[in-house]
């Protein structure tokens, strides 16, 4: 299983830095990392850093890009052609810079594409402009995997892109074969999606390129421990990402603030491992043979038989 883990919850630790983040990292069992760009790089040259990853046996999955400063009124769909094209440069160094270091998987996330206000935006414009701008960042890399990362709100009241509805519909319009979704668990809790079903529907069409694994209560980013606060709804997306082979990385993307970081990532670990045993002991055919039924009481009764299983 590859997985991989939050940089950011180690780093605000009293004297912590990339280095002795990795380390923990491998002392934990980790064993891929994701990189914000340019968040994490900017003290480190592309030669240090493909050091560092060696010297923890460490594997780059990707970069996310992280646009800050400038960007706060939008980053690909800004209505100022110059910051626009500042946030479609900044995407073209993160893809040179995961190149170099061996990654796959490009994630953009828009936290401040969006609105507050009625009347603020242009829809079409600004859609018409995403399209644009993904469709350069493909033809950029065609060597990698470019993927959307929806979230309903936060930075902004309305994101722009909120949604599998609407990730799907940009899929579709891109048209590019290296475009994909990723897929954060408390994202789509937010916005009263099941994660399950965007799992399936990507899933099948192999355009699920990233796995943001965590748990919340569904109104905020909680980031809390998987498994936590909707144990079923987990054990039923690890399920299909099994069905449809997902052999991407799951990153932990929880915010142990009270939690030692390590220890959290531990718990993190041993709860995705121990579901992916009470799926395995069921048996993939068993579970497809209930959703096939659908039958509550017998999606219960499953419930119930995870419930009761004693698995070492």
């Amino acid at each position: 299983m590859k997985l991989a883990t939050r940089i950011n919850s180690y780093l605000r630790i009293d004297g912590y830095n990339l280095e002795k983040t990795f380390s923990d990292f491998y002392d934990v069992g980790l064993n891929y990392v994701d990189l914000n760009y340019p968040e994490h790089v900017i003290n480190y040259s592309k030669e240090e850093m493909k050091a560092l990853l060696s010297k923890y046996q460490l594997t780059l999955n990707g970069v996310a890009l992280r646009f800050r400063g400038d960007f706060i009124n939008g980053e690909l769909g800004n209505a100022d052609p110059q910051i626009a094209d500042k946030a479609l440069n900044l995407c073209k160094e993160a893809v040179d810079y995961c190149r170099y270091l061996g990654g796959n998987v490009i994630t953009i996330w828009l936290g401040f594409d969006g609105f507050d206000y009625s009347f603020q935006i242009n829809y079409s414009k600004v859609w018409n402009q995403l399209v644009r701008a993904y469709q350069e960042i493909c033809d950029y890399a065609p060597d990698l995997k470019i993927s959307i990362e929806y979230k309903p709100y936060e930075e902004r009241a309305y994101a722009f892109v909120d949604s599998m509805g609407i990730t799907g519909m940009l899929l579709q319009e891109v048209n590019r074969e290296n475009i994909g979704v990723t897929l954060d668990y408390c994202h789509m809790l937010m916005k009263h999606e099941n994660p399950s079903f965007a799992a399936d529907i990507f899933g099948s069409r192999r355009k699920l390129y990233g796995i943001h694994l965590n748990d919340g209560y569904g109104v905020a980013d909680d980031g809390l421990m998987i498994g936590s606060a909707s144990p079923f709804k987990t054990l039923e997306f690890l399920y299909y990402l099994k069905k449809h082979h997902y052999d991407g990385v799951i990153y932990f993307d929880t915010f142990p603030v009270i939690e030692p970081a390590a220890h959290e990532a531990q718990q993190n670990l041993e709860m995705i491992q121990y579901m992916n045993k009470l799926i395995d002991s069921v048996g993939m055919e068993e579970i497809q043979k209930v959703i096939d039924s659908n039958d509550a009481i017998e999606a219960h009764q499953l419930m119930m038989k995870f419930f009761k299983m004693n698995i070492h």
